[in-house]
């Protein structure tokens, strides 16, 4: 069986902090920062906000969140685990262009929502595999 590539996911992360902390005595400033591709979005209601108010809105909010699906902006959607509102995956390069997306949405529109954005892109320690040459 081959084990090569458990173990590496496994030593992966022990790589990347012993890496980042190398770099701090070798001269190297920061590790590379991903290009944003896709924009994390974690919706849960505001303070003060009542079941209520959200369900008077999700007609509305379920055809526009549907919308932007089938026109490519939202890549994936999900319930949060715990309940408390919705997850998005964003096709945008920036936190910007995501809460762009994301206010126009009518619960955001109607300002009952707070929001999370996490800008995201491909895992950068994968360039470990790849050699000096792809580690810019």
């Amino acid at each position: 069986m081959n084990f090569t590539l458990p173990l590496l996911m496994t030593l992966l992360p022990a790589a990347v902090i012993a890496q980042s902390q190398s770099g701090a005595t070798s001269g190297m400033t920061n590790p590379p920062v991903p290009k944003t591709t896709e924009v994390l979005v974690i919706e849960t209601p505001k303070q003060g906000v009542t079941f209520q108010q959200i369900i008077a809105v999700m007609p509305d909010e379920v055809r526009a969140t549907a919308q932007l699906y089938l026109d490519g902006k939202i890549r994936q959607w999900y319930s949060r685990g715990d309940g408390r509102g919705v997850v998005f995956i964003i096709d945008a390069t920036s936190e910007d262009e995501a809460k762009a997306i994301v206010e126009s949405l009518p619960l955001s529109k109607q300002q009952l929502l707070d929001h999370q954005y996490v800008a995201l892109g491909p895992f950068m320690p994968l360039r470990m595999l790849i050699g000096p040459a792809a580690q810019r």
